[in-house]
């Protein structure tokens, strides 16, 4: 969020990942830095890709790379961040990711490592990021194996443990295999649709001596290639479809953070006049307070939105998340979808038949075979050929109905919304780039006006991902001029929250809200659909759910790991007073932490988005 008006009005590119390690870590000896073990020739790789940093939780069956990392390269290019659990280490490359749409390293101990990380790297396929993960495991030679440790430590096929939900695995079983193979593996990460890769590096391996010398890639040889873009043919026909419709709608979904993009979608909606939809469990595609903009940002369709949907003649969907279930949701499960639809996507070709996060197939006039932002160039152009003089269409929808958000109330126990209304206010007076929202957060105040004003939800469905991605966000926008901030839930917090020592240890200045209302109450809310679906009593709805007796102390657990912080804050005056000590801290350089008490009974919980599971 920032205080810049509009679509393309104030908005500038910002700078991202550009930090190198300048420093020396004190701890670090001066050491030789030849190149004389094949895990030398591993670490050199990712320095060569421009790797800045590689997140870790320190094992013995990567301890070949790790002095390597130290000794060889000195810590710098990539940098290692130390963190206390293999999956708050996959969990910040996936808040990397976000923002920067590049890959970073992590390195997880064998397979036992690997076993921590698996809910990280679900998150990191199913949001579609790219992460460069690096394992290990003991001894292939069964002679070289230690009694106990190295057997239980080793495996076969580890990549197996994740192939489902990676684009790619290798295990090498030389030194040079092992330079192609994590450039192959960083590369693909980075191609589109982008994701999650493994390479497993046999301990045997990585210190094995170089018997020969090796030969680096030229890595300006092995970039990714560009998206694919569409035909031309492709592009007339949707051309044609959308300056023909009375009734368009685009669908803005899984789309690129560069501001030049999002200028170049602004102008394809205005000119061909169409409604825009934005999906809240993705990072921003269009500016919220846009006229074009007609409803705000959603988990799950509101009655104005699927209005919308119902009323369209022609759908654009780019790369729309779920496009069979929003169709259902809009406009009744089984109804045939009068509009014509244009799908834009390369998603199909991570679909794999394991996780069911390809969704229903959706119905289709149209299907190309890109990624958005490809499309949205040429379409543009070929949309404007089609209309001639008029870079805009007359607006084919009535006008935005304006509705005033309301103010938080002064007094008493904040319910989500005066929560929300906090933040809103807050951030509406400054450059925030938004880690994450607490689930249940209340759509219709959010306002973005740059891409970078919010990075989207984790992808996978689980709880603990939020301090983590919070950090990797962090990172990327560091130096930046933005201010980092994320909304946790008391649930993500107390299960992921020790990620934040690595926030302290590596000085990444974020500020943290936990809206606190001391219980899992997503369940709550699906217990009490049981109980009234069966009869029983809706009281019983907190029994198993609440966080309480004791309380918790969350901001005492803070500040065990090196972060300030304050609370519990009871309302809303006290914590808007407190989101400004805050940016304080955090302006400095360091990390505060706020305990924000929400009351779940208040008014006002929000555009609840999910119907199962853990996070739902």
């Amino acid at each position: 969020m920032s205080g810049n008006e509009g679509g393309k009005a104030g908005v500038r590119e910002v700078a991202l990942a550009t930090a190198r390690f300048d420093g020396k870590d004190p701890l670090l000896k001066n050491s030789n830095a030849r190149l004389e073990w094949a895990s030398d020739a591993m670490a050199e790789t990712l320095r060569r890709l421009d790797v800045r940093f590689i997140a870790l939780t320190p094992g013995a069956s990567y301890r070949g790379l790790h002095d390597s990392l130290v000794n060889y390269l000195g810590n710098r290019d990539p940098q290692m961040m130390v963190c206390l659990h293999e999956e708050h280490a996959v969990g910040i490359a996936q808040g990397y990711a976000k923002i920067t749409e590049k890959p970073m390293a992590v390195a997880v101990h064998s397979n036992v490592g690997l076993m921590h990380a698996t809910m990280a790297v679900f998150n990191a396929w199913c949001a579609r990021d790219p992460v460069l993960i690096l394992g290990a495991t003991g001894p292939g030679d069964a002679e070289e194996r230690r009694p106990w440790i190295d057997w239980i430590h080793t495996s076969k096929d580890q990549g197996a443990l994740i192939r489902h939900y990676t684009k790619w695995d290798d295990e090498p079983r030389s030194a040079g295999a092992a330079v192609e193979s994590i450039t192959r593996a960083w590369q693909i990460a980075a191609t589109h649709p982008f994701g999650p890769t493994y390479v497993c590096l046999d301990v045997g391996l990585q210190e094995s001596k170089l018997e020969k010398e090796i030969r680096f890639p030229d890595m300006a040889r092995f970039q990714p290639g560009s998206p694919p873009a569409p035909s031309g043919e492709v592009v007339e026909q949707a051309a044609r479809m959308l300056v023909d419709a009375k009734k368009p709608v685009i669908l803005m979904g899984r789309v690129s953070r560069s501001i030049k993009d999002w200028d170049l979608r602004v102008e394809l909606a205005e000119a061909i006049g169409a409604a825009v939809l934005t999906d809240m469990k993705l990072a921003p595609a269009f500016p919220t307070e846009h006229p074009l903009h007609l409803v705000e940002p959603r988990f799950r369709p509101s009655p104005a939105s699927a209005n919308i949907v119902k009323e369209a003649d022609v759908v654009l969907s780019l790369d729309w998340m779920d496009l069979k279930g929003h169709f259902e949701l809009t406009l009744g499960k089984g109804v045939d979808v009068a509009s014509k639809v244009i799908h834009c996507t390369v998603d199909d070709y991570l679909h794999n038949g394991w996780s069911m996060d390809h969704f229903g197939l959706p119905p289709v006039d149209l299907k190309i075979l890109s990624s958005p932002d490809q499309l949205v160039r040429p379409l543009l152009d070929a949309v404007r050929r089609l209309r001639g003089e008029n870079a805009k269409a007359a607006p084919k929808w009535p006008p935005r109905v304006s509705v005033a958000l309301g103010k938080p109330r002064p007094e008493g126990v904040m319910g989500l919304r005066d929560l929300a209304l906090v933040v809103r206010d807050f951030c509406d007076k400054r450059e925030v780039t938004m880690a994450g929202y607490a689930l249940g957060w209340p759509s219709d105040t959010v306002s973005f006006k740059h891409p970078l004003d919010f990075a989207g939800f984790d992808g996978g469905g689980g709880v603990g991902s939020g301090p983590s991605n919070a950090i990797g966000t962090a990172l990327a926008i560091k130096g930046s001029g933005r201010l980092p901030m994320t909304v946790i839930g008391d649930g993500d917090f107390t299960m992921g929250g020790n990620a934040f020592w690595t926030a302290a240890h590596m000085g990444i200045p974020l500020l943290v809200v936990i809206a606190n209302n001391q219980v899992y109450y997503n369940d709550v809310a699906h217990q009490e659909r049981m109980a009234v679906q069966r009869g029983r009593p809706v009281e019983n709805k907190f029994v198993g759910q609440e966080m309480v007796r004791p309380t918790i102390d969350l901001v005492a657990m803070a500040k065990a790991q090196g972060l300030d912080g304050e609370g519990p804050v009871m309302n809303a005056v006290d914590f808007a007073a407190a989101l400004e000590r805050g940016e304080k801290v955090v302006r400095a350089g360091g990390q505060y932490v706020i305990d924000a008490r929400v009351d779940v009974g208040a008014p006002g919980e929000g555009d609840r988005g999910h119907t199962s599971g853990r996070k739902d």
